[in-house]
């Protein structure tokens, strides 16, 4: 395979697909790649064409995400996208309509398995320090596993379009939104606060993933849970609660 082929993960395209397919064809399509430099090979295929579709969909987002977060975002062009994905340019032009758009549905599709995953493991917490300490350990967690998309999501958005810039702002501000409501929720008896308290925290914690991002360590992320969790316990808490978090 090409070096810079992207392989797509099995679990992600399914998830991204939906149940639509019939799981034999969603495995064979996942074989006939692996067998075949990471590309669809030329002729008759025994595939639906919809799903060939959908599957080379998710082949330029995932190479979209590659590139951005290997190259930069104003570095990457279409053909870096076209070749990490195996597909020739009028494909790519038959699901999007510049760099811009792909980039678009790469940080939309980040950011909706992200919000998801967030929200379903903090539902399994039933207080509000819980609630935040597995949301936080969802995103840590996220960014080691899928480093391009907390890459793409985090640093290179910011370098996007101004439609991209507003998606991450408005990524954010949805967080700090759910963290206001759940404090209001769950802290009845906490210190009075600013409604920019959470919007500071989201803030204070992104700030920080910046910054080992562009360093490139996600894999030291994981450890800073505790840092994190004393951070943003400390203005609703106080000091003694921050510090237990730090134990």
């Amino acid at each position: 395979m090409p070096p810079d082929r992207v392989q797509l993960n099995p679990d992600l395209l399914v998830e991204a697909i939906g149940d639509d397919w019939p799981s034999e064809q969603v495995d064979a399509a996942i074989e006939l790649l692996a067998t075949s430099e990471g590309r669809f090979p030329s002729g008759t295929r025994k595939l639906p064409v919809e799903l060939v579709r959908a599957v080379q969909r998710e082949r330029l987002i995932a190479a979209m995400l590659d590139a951005a977060a290997t190259l930069g975002y104003r570095e990457t062009n279409v053909q870096d996208v076209i070749e990490r994905a195996g597909v020739s340019r009028p494909t790519f032009y038959e699901h999007f309509n510049n760099k811009d758009d792909c980039f678009l549905a790469a940080f939309d599709a980040g950011a909706r398995r992200l919000r998801a995953r967030v929200s379903t493991t903090a539902a399994k917490a039933s207080d509000w320090r819980g609630r935040l300490r597995l949301s936080l350990a969802v995103i840590l967690a996220f960014a080691v596993a899928e480093p391009q998309t907390a890459r793409t999501l985090i640093v290179e958005a910011r370098a996007a379009s101004p439609e991209a810039t507003q998606r991450r702002i408005d990524l954010l501000d949805g967080f700090g939104a759910c963290l206001d409501a759940t404090a209001g929720e769950l802290l009845p008896g906490a210190r009075r606060r600013s409604p920019l308290t959470a919007a500071g925290v989201v803030g204070g914690v992104e700030s920080v993933l910046y910054a080992r991002l562009c360093r490139g360590e996600p894999e030291q992320l994981e450890t800073l849970l505790p840092s994190l969790m004393y951070f943003a316990v400390l203005p609703y808490e106080g000091q003694e609660a921050a510090s237990e978090e730090l134990g």
